[in-house]
């Protein structure tokens, strides 16, 4: 059953269903059932890792596989796993279109999704290459013993992230900007607290790194959470989360660093510096463009 018509995308979720406290019995499972997908797709990497005799070499590196993109097919996969875990959550407990994660009509919105990348793409490029520029010096690009890898590596490495990366950063999307905001939805009238603890929840998945990082990833969740009440969908946030991670792991596998175990939240503090200008930069011109191309920002 759909939410009434004129619904908030935070509020997709109260369609009648489920009762006063059902809310909760949806999150705990699926959170349940995430932590126990990461897990089994982690210790399938483990078997055939022993099976293959492809350990970690040497013994204390953090990765699986000794390859980094076996171990980067790992972990991309692992998080990709968060998009049927909340789809069905949402369809058998939730009783409603699994649909309505994607946006307020029920669907992804690939007309939309396209002008967003029209805007996204080249902005991230701008972003990520001034941030480049700027922090050359005191962090370069290319690590010592990093370089490129050779044509056969780096095709292989880019068809993995092509193929993967899309669905890796969806994932994180469809739980933090849309399950868990649609679930505390159900529960609070306005759809801040919900956009509050997402961001903090979402910031703090990526581990503790820098200050500035935590700081990146808390602000600009902030932004994406607005975007996505503002647009009624989470089309405009996939779109920017796969260009950023597209152009990461892109380059990190053109200069032979997909070993590297950094992340978004060890960003120094010239990236926080840029994101304070390009996460509202990006939200404002995808929501203008939302208003003049009519996207829905209520259930019809």
């Amino acid at each position: 059953m759909r939410a009434p018509s004129g619904s908030r995308y935070d509020q997709q979720g109260r369609n009648g269903q489920g009762g006063r406290y059902g809310w909760l019995g949806e999150l705990v499972v699926a959170l349940l059932l995430i932590v126990v997908g990461i897990m089994t797709i982690t210790m399938v990497g483990v078997v055939i890792a022993e099976v293959l005799d492809v350990g970690p070499d040497p013994a204390d590196s953090g990765l699986f596989f000794e390859d980094p993109v076996a171990d980067l097919t790992i972990s991309l996969l692992g998080i990709a796993i968060g998009i049927p875990v909340v789809m069905g959550v949402v369809r058998l407990l939730g009783r409603r279109p699994a649909g309505t994660l994607s946006s307020v009509v029920g669907r992804l919105r690939w007309r939309w999704i396209g002008w967003c990348a029209a805007v996204g793409f080249p902005l991230m490029i701008v972003q990520i290459g001034v941030g480049i520029a700027w922090t050359w010096d005191s962090e370069p690009l290319v690590e010592p013993g990093g370089g490129f890898p050779g044509w056969p590596y780096f095709l292989l490495s880019m068809a993995v992230i092509l193929a993967l990366v899309p669905f890796q950063a969806a994932a994180e999307e469809y739980i933090f900007r849309g399950w868990l905001v649609q679930v505390i939805g159900r529960a609070v009238r306005s759809p801040w607290p919900a956009t509050v603890v997402a961001s903090l929840l979402f910031a703090l998945a990526h581990g503790f790194g820098e200050l500035t990082g935590f700081l990146l990833l808390f602000y600009s969740a902030l932004w994406w959470g607005w975007l996505v009440i503002r647009t009624g969908g989470l089309e405009a946030v996939i779109v920017l989360h796969t260009a950023n991670n597209l152009l990461a792991f892109g380059l990190s596998a053109g200069f032979g660093q997909l070993d590297t175990s950094s992340t978004a939240a060890d960003a120094p503090w010239q990236a926080l510096v840029l994101e304070l200008v390009f996460a509202p930069l990006y939200c404002l011109i995808v929501a203008k463009l939302a208003d003049r191309r009519g996207v829905e920002r209520v259930s019809p």
